[in-house]
């Protein structure tokens, strides 16, 4: 049965669970690849082509999935790309051989960079109607759900392959399996509670197609340099541990999962300070944090020091993503969102591979110094973005 109203307790169950799902399998992917990294001896080329595969694979997705999304309702989108993301973390987990980790990576990117426009544009249907009814925003919170599934993932890869002390391919194959099997249980219960979403026509009164509102690509802009942000504490942040401090690789595995419950802790309070501070002075804020926590990792080198830089990191990306999206699926519905996620996750999911050819050159840690100059870039248009489109979004700007 698919419950009628969007702001329902169902209907945000729903999305609380897509968000979280996707999560899952992002946080146990990005603390497998050390383990991946070492399980294959990839070097940073190789591990560049499989970023690139992942991300191709999204891009091709992405904007099927917002057209689709607007045209036969996101629940189906949703419903859909979580299948290749179970296929994906299985193959992950039972690849023998570099070849078939690529083909794992196809569907990776297929069902992440699919859900991502699908779930987020439910999202954002869903905070509306909790907006119009005279309710808080929620876009945040549902953002907190997706670090919670992630920091669960990369949690259990750190648990199983430090605390119960399974080797490396035992820990793959035991979180990824798993993580394959809760995907099924969750595509059962997603089945029987997503809401449906009416179609969005982007049309005048006189039948002449809307352009899209120039500000959804000043978003768009900010989008990349988060998306870079993310994407790179991601699929890096473990590896740069473990080659600057030295580390093993499950226990470089806790850099990711220090990442994500940062990301967890500020987007579980995101709505309250949006609400309270306004989107300018959290965007900036959350910048300039990630800013700090990608530049003390580009120069420090004891352990505790690196965990504490990446955790920056999550705290200020925690920040910025959720109001980012937000802004854009209110401004613009779902088409303008989907340029705005296609921005962002085509830059999360292809970033890496150019961090890749960066570490080939400068060295990992030298690396790191272009996410963070990208971020105080995103401080300086967050002024311009919003002016443009400050008539559009729900909330004061000014805060409370």
């Amino acid at each position: 049965m698919v419950p009628r109203t969007l702001d329902s307790p169902r209907a945000i169950a729903a999305v609380i669970l897509l968000f979280a799902y996707n999560g899952l399998v992002i946080g146990v992917y990005a603390a497998s690849i050390p383990i991946l990294r070492t399980k294959f001896g990839l070097d940073a080329i190789q591990m560049g082509i499989l970023f690139v595969v992942v991300g191709i694979s999204a891009v091709a997705t992405m904007q099927v999935s917002g057209r689709l999304a607007d045209s036969l309702g996101a629940r189906r989108v949703c419903l859909a790309m979580i299948l290749p993301l179970i296929i994906a973390i299985a193959g992950l987990a039972l690849a023998p051989t570099h070849a078939l980790l690529l083909v794992a990576g196809v569907f990776l990117g297929m069902g992440n960079g699919g859900i991502d426009v699908a779930m987020n544009a439910l999202a954002v249907h869903v905070e509306r109607h909790r907006l119009d009814s005279g309710r808080g925003p929620i876009m945040s919170f549902f953002h907190g759900m997706w670090a919670i599934g992630s920091f669960v993932g990369s949690f259990a890869i750190s648990i199983v392959g430090t605390a119960i002390g399974f080797s490396q391919g035992l820990t793959l194959l035991v979180v990824g399996l798993t993580a394959a099997g809760i995907g099924a249980v969750a595509w059962i219960v997603a089945y029987l509670i997503t809401p449906e979403t009416d179609p969005v026509v982007h049309r005048s009164e006189t039948g002449e197609k809307t352009p899209i509102p120039r500000a959804a690509y000043l978003l768009g802009l900010m989008a990349i340099a988060f998306g870079l942000g993310e994407g790179t504490a991601n699929d890096w942040s473990g590896a740069h541990v473990q080659s600057i401090a030295n580390v093993d690789p499950r226990t470089a595995a806790w850099t990711v999962t220090a990442m994500t419950a940062s990301m967890v802790i500020i987007r579980l309070t995101g709505d309250f300070l949006v609400t309270k501070l306004g989107r300018k002075t959290l965007l900036r804020a959350g910048g300039i944090v990630a800013a700090a926590g990608y530049l003390t990792a580009a120069f420090a080198t004891p352990f505790p020091v690196l965990i504490a830089a990446w955790a920056l990191v999550g705290f200020g990306i925690g920040v910025v993503a959720p109001q980012v999206f937000a802004a854009a699926g209110h401004m613009a519905g779902g088409r303008g969102l989907a340029v705005v996620v296609s921005f962002g996750y085509t830059t999360f999911l292809v970033g890496p591979a150019i961090i890749s050819a960066l570490v080939h050159f400068f060295g990992i840690d030298r690396a790191m110094v272009v996410p963070g100059v990208l971020l105080l870039g995103l401080v300086a248009l967050v002024g311009i973005a919003l002016k443009d489109g400050t008539d559009s979004l729900p909330l004061s700007e000014e805060g409370s």
